[in-house]
């Protein structure tokens, strides 16, 4: 089908943003405000969007719906259509058709005989958890592609009863040797410390699924042998920044949602720690209280729910280069943070209306948003 674009365009003041006073680094009151204005155009409707990606040298976008269903939208005419092929999905609670993910060496104008990579939950023995697939790509016609060869590559281990926590995100390393996996910790909290499963961890892998050489716990175990960094709990954003260097957003308990600087080897402490506590109130010791844990860059409370995460890199917003633009679920805004070495400052938030799930930079440096639930929107920023 062609989706009528209605162009709403808003004239957004940087200045007129709310702040950031509830983020335990950073209050954006002392900071000086972006100096100009940009315009938000309303592009289309999706059900459920959770993830966006651009096709890498194209002009044309893709949706997942957290349902199962796929789509895709040719951003300079505004035509929708629908990809085929898309794995059958577990649908419920948090779960369904995930992150979507390119190839940035496979750049091309042409849709066709392209590689691409999916996460969804999936059903099976002992109830749900993740997977991540490969398979081939090919669009036939303006509103038609399809998937071929879909093959499974890699999927959380164990699966449990739990429908929450699947984080299922999907990067590639700047060189493109590696690809990055968050997975959640199921809403299982201990599994997170125990490395004998792949539960609240990110994991390194070859770009075919099989662990990647020089893991750290490569020596203890096949699961072991994936794992990059652990005790994370919920992780719905990462990417790498202008250094090389890996982060993600991840959503704590009653808060203490965090941005984390991800370094190798390295135990971030859930559930032995959190800045946050337990839904029913129980306490949970504070990060400062064991050292031996990574710490947050940043850590919120009231939490802003995080849905995903980018590094922006492009020239259309100058000011934001090197800057993280986070979508805020519960924040209903795009946070974004300063980074300046180790240290992360948020310095605004850019109120566009709804829970914000998803965020991506399209080929012209405009930000893209989608957000979420039923009818969720699809924004595009363009500088004024």
């Amino acid at each position: 089908m062609t989706y009528s674009r209605p162009f709403l365009a808003l004239s957004l003041p940087a200045f007129a943003l709310a702040s950031c006073a509830n983020a335990e680094m950073g209050d954006s009151s002392s900071a000086d405000p972006a100096d100009f204005t940009f315009d938000v155009e309303e592009m289309a409707e999706f059900n459920e969007p959770w993830a966006i990606e651009f096709a890498p040298g194209t002009e044309t976008i893709f949706i997942t719906e957290k349902s199962g269903e796929m789509k895709f939208m040719n951003t300079a005419t505004g035509t929708v259509g629908t990809v085929s092929g898309v794995p059958e999905v577990a649908y419920g609670g948090q779960g369904g058709l995930g992150d979507v993910a390119f190839l940035e060496s496979e750049a091309s104008d042409d849709l066709s005989e392209r590689t691409i990579y999916l996460s969804w939950a999936e059903a099976g023995d002992g109830g749900f958890g993740a997977a991540v697939g490969r398979g081939t790509l090919s669009c036939d016609s303006e509103t038609t592609c399809t998937i071929s060869g879909m093959d499974v590559i890699w999927r959380q281990s164990l699966k449990t009863g739990r429908k929450g926590h699947y984080s299922h995100r999907i990067v590639f390393s700047p060189d493109e040797q590696h690809m990055f996996i968050s997975s959640g910790d199921r809403q299982e909290l201990e599994p997170a410390q125990d490395n004998t499963n792949n539960l609240g961890t990110i994991v390194r892998l070859n770009l075919d699924g099989t662990p990647a050489e020089g893991n750290p716990f490569a020596d203890e175990g096949e699961i072991q042998s994936q794992i990059w960094s652990y005790g994370h709990r919920n992780l719905l954003g990462m990417d790498f920044d202008t250094e090389g260097r890996l982060w993600d957003v991840e959503h704590g308990p009653a808060g203490g949602d965090e941005l984390n600087l991800v370094k190798v080897g390295t135990n971030y402490g859930w559930p032995t720690v959190s800045d946050g506590d337990h839904y029913n109130g129980n306490p949970i010791p504070d990060h400062e209280t064991r050292p031996e844990f990574a710490t947050a860059a940043i850590g919120w409370t009231p939490v802003i729910a995080p849905g995903d995460m980018i590094f922006y890199k492009g020239d259309m917003f100058e000011a934001w280069q090197g800057d993280a633009l986070i979508t805020g679920l519960g924040a209903q805004a795009l946070v974004q943070v300063d980074i300046e070495g180790d240290t992360a400052t948020e310095v605004a938030r850019h109120e566009l209306g709804g829970r914000l799930r998803s965020v991506e930079e399209g080929p012209d440096g405009s930000i893209w948003v989608a957000a979420d639930g039923p009818g969720g929107k699809l924004f595009k920023l363009s500088a004024d």
